[in-house]
């Protein structure tokens, strides 16, 4: 069997850790299948994959605003980008010529750049599966913005299937963004997908802090995923940990500016604050933080909660709210709690930073990682493996 995975990748990581998670569980399953990853995120390499696991690199992107994306290295054109991008999926799919697609988020890929390989799919009998994050955006804006190609109606027309990377009882995309009959009956939710790390990613490891036998106070980690747009709340951070009764550290994100990124690094050292650009499989590490400051990035927020971290989120609101929902579904559910961007603060920042320390773990609704399920990247793989087994449809 052999599975092509997509991801646009045009801000951060998640799309392709996602991926990655998913694509590393059916593996597991079916270890004699042919998984190729399609993405831009070159990053992605430093995460490790399965034996099984080829990656196929595509000219990286950048996401400028809502739909609309430039090319992240290469001086061209966002047309030529797009165009270029779309005939290596085009030849991906006629030469490795898959039997199941697995496509995430973005149905026809960034700026339509998949339309042409899923009609190639189709052509040579292959099906196309659709993976979402739980939450895309707010209901309203997600269908202004389908409304124009009734893309409900156009993914029922094009996929066999739509797996959910989420629980129904936190969040019903199905309903909230008007799936019609013909798509709700083939849509599956899956639970969380969490990417676990194994304790071999720790061998041979230089820790930004000390483990837990050797430290004097409490540690509390800032990290904002891939880094692009989160300047601001590190910036806060340091100051926040400066003279603080714990140990701040702070991991800026393999795609923080290098501006960014080398004032970060001189603000901290003046702080006294650990800074690291990068640390690979960094969520190995949150069972050994006292806390985590971070952005509300589904891989981020999913991979502290399951690890019981004391966890303040500070979502990003532009230029979708979802992480912003995201968070607030999670704090009325008890699992962390958060600061919206724009009431973000040093003072903030440490008032908040005291009271989920402080929370114990067996009080009243104190946060318990069995509010969720964390199944989602098997029960994926499972779906795909359903879906490579049916009886084919043969070429349109």
């Amino acid at each position: 069997m052999r599975f092509l995975f997509y991801s646009h990748d045009g801000l951060g990581l998640g799309h392709t850790r996602r991926h990655l998670a998913v694509a590393a569980a059916l593996a597991r399953l079916a270890p004699e299948s042919g998984i190729l990853l399609a993405t831009g995120a070159e990053e992605i390499l430093r995460q490790g994959l399965p034996r099984e696991v080829e990656t196929l690199k595509l000219p990286g992107l950048r996401k400028e605003e809502n739909e609309r994306y430039a090319a992240r290295r290469l001086c061209i054109p966002a047309e030529e980008i797009r165009s270029l991008r779309s005939d290596l999926l085009l030849t991906a799919v006629r030469s490795f010529r898959p039997g199941v697609v697995l496509v995430d988020k973005h149905p026809f890929g960034a700026s339509g750049e998949f339309r042409a390989g899923l009609r190639e799919l189709r052509k040579q009998g292959g099906r196309a599966v659709l993976g979402f994050r739980d939450i895309l955006d707010e209901p309203g804006q997600v269908r202004k913005e389908w409304a124009p190609y009734r893309m409900q109606h156009r993914i029922a027309k094009y996929y066999a299937q739509v797996l959910i990377y989420g629980e129904k009882a936190v969040f019903d995309p199905v309903s909230a963004y008007g799936f019609p009959a013909s798509l709700e009956k083939r849509t599956r939710f899956c639970g969380y997908v969490l990417a676990s790390e194994s304790e071999r990613s720790l061998e041979n490891f230089a820790w930004p802090f000390p483990p837990r036998g050797q430290r004097t106070r409490p540690v509390v980690l800032a990290t904002t995923g891939g880094g692009e747009d989160g300047f601001q709340t590190l910036s806060d951070f340091i100051s926040a940990a400066q003279g603080a009764a714990w140990q701040g550290v702070v991991v800026a994100g393999p795609m923080t500016p290098e501006a960014d990124s080398a004032a970060l690094e001189s603000r901290a050292r003046e702080a006294s604050v650990a800074f690291r650009r990068y640390v690979p499989h960094l969520s190995a590490l949150f069972g050994e933080l006292d806390g985590l400051v971070c952005m509300g990035g589904y891989n981020t927020i999913v991979e502290a909660v399951a690890q019981g971290v004391p966890t303040l989120c500070v979502p990003r609101v532009r230029p979708r709210i979802e992480q912003l929902m995201r968070a607030e579904a999670f704090e009325r559910l008890g699992l962390l709690q958060v600061c919206r961007p724009e009431l973000l603060s040093p003072e903030r920042l440490r008032r908040q930073i005291a009271a989920i320390m402080n929370r114990s773990s067996t009080e009243p609704g104190a946060p318990s990682p069995d509010a969720l399920k964390f199944d989602g990247a098997e029960r994926a793989a499972e779906y795909l493996l359903a879906v490579a087994a049916a009886p084919p449809e043969g070429p349109d």
